[in-house]
């Protein structure tokens, strides 16, 4: 029995049935109290107020049989939007969704230099025109989340961007500052929201799921029971530096033989590239060297699969998942690569459910962010949102 003053019991009801009509898409009042074992009298008096907030909207469901028709309830989408933003290293990437995590506009911007305060100013400029147009809806812009490919602390701080050779900076803040609007500003790892992605638009029906990114280097995103897995300063998933060769290649962290030295795509295409005394390699020239059948590259696909598997392995061992996603182009392109995978995964103490390809690829990311705003804004520990690709 929940216990608490009425205000805190009348807050977790209001977040169980926002919850349910997202989850369940339409919902009459009288399911919905059966679905919330609510009683009739609170599903009516919430409701009200949610309307009358302009987050709910009533449809006349059509039906064949005789008699008045139902009053169905869902979520307003559009009564408000949200800001995902995939800061990358060369590029700025902003989608905005509405409150169902539909996409309405997206857009690429060409980074020309790391530089942290010309990056803010780009940022905000950005953020004040999309607030601007969207300013007609109810709620306006409801949130804005940022993925980070680097160490993001709790207190959602940068902690280090390897790329951007960042440490110690206040995003958040600074931001803040430089947009000057009342709007909450959230900062997560990028490959934590690729994994919330997986769990809000994919895989409604686990609490426990791993989503392993394998683009630049290698980063896990953790979702146990529903809550991102941060460790104790938010610094947890960095499995890409887990050794996995002793002493084998030297890694950007200082260390030897870490996992993304030989289970990344980019080491994939380093190999390729030298393999074949060529500069650039792109997936587009991987797909045409496995369609002709080219051993070479058959081969730095096979070793490529296998220490993944010897990676995925050790994160299975560690967090009895019962989902594992890999968000990879490149495993896409290679025939029957999950088998190929499973078969070196036979420890009879390694239990999962399901391990899965993404089917949201790069886009996982910045709809993750999406997805954190909207959960923000709804008050919802966690949604199940559409995918529409």
């Amino acid at each position: 029995m929940v216990t608490g003053d009425a205000a805190y019991i009348k807050k977790m009801n209001r977040s169980l049935i926002i919850q349910t009509i997202v989850n369940e898409r339409m919902i009459s009042r009288a399911d919905l109290s059966k679905a919330t074992s609510l009683t009739r009298a609170t599903i009516s008096a919430q409701v009200a107020d949610l309307l009358e907030e302009g987050l709910l909207r009533e449809i006349e469901h059509e039906h064949s049989s005789v008699g008045r028709k139902p009053i169905m309830l869902s979520l307003n989408a559009q009564a408000g939007y949200a800001i995902g933003i995939d800061l990358d290293y060369g590029e700025i990437s902003f989608t905005v969704t509405d409150l169902l995590g539909k996409p309405v506009s997206s857009k690429t911007v060409t980074l020309e230099t790391p530089e942290y305060p010309e990056i803010v100013r780009l940022l905000a400029r950005h953020i004040r025109a999309y607030i601007e147009e969207y300013k007609q809806s109810r709620y306006g812009i409801v949130g804005i989340a940022i993925a980070i490919h680097g160490l993001v602390s709790k207190r959602e701080s940068i902690h280090f961007v390897p790329r951007f050779r960042w440490h110690h900076l206040n995003l958040k803040k600074d931001l803040e500052n430089e947009i000057g609007q009342d709007i909450p500003i959230f900062l997560e790892n990028n490959a934590n929201l690729s994994a919330l992605a997986e769990r809000v638009f994919i895989h409604h029906q686990t609490n426990n799921l791993l989503c392993v990114t394998l683009y630049s280097g290698i980063g896990l995103g953790m979702i146990i029971n529903n809550e991102f897995f941060q460790g104790h300063d938010g610094f947890a998933g960095e499995a890409g530096h887990m050794i996995v060769v002793p002493d084998g290649r030297l890694c950007n962290c200082g260390n030897k033989g870490c996992w993304e030295k030989y289970a990344s795509e980019s080491c994939v295409f380093e190999s390729l590239a030298k393999c074949k005394q060529v500069k650039y390699v792109t997936y587009e020239y991987i797909q045409k060297l496995l369609a002709e059948s080219d051993e070479e590259t058959e081969r730095i696909m096979e070793q490529f699969i296998y220490y993944l598997a010897v990676g995925i392995n050790n994160i299975i061992n560690l967090y009895n998942p019962e989902v594992v996603v890999l968000n990879s182009r490149l495993l896409g392109m290679h025939p029957d690569a999950l088998g190929h995978i499973q078969q070196h995964l036979r420890s009879s103490i390694s239990h999962y459910r399901q391990l899965s390809l993404s089917p949201i690829g790069k886009k996982a990311c910045i709809l993750g962010a999406c997805a954190l705003a909207i959960t923000h804004f709804l008050d919802v520990p966690i949604v199940n949102l559409p995918y529409e690709p």
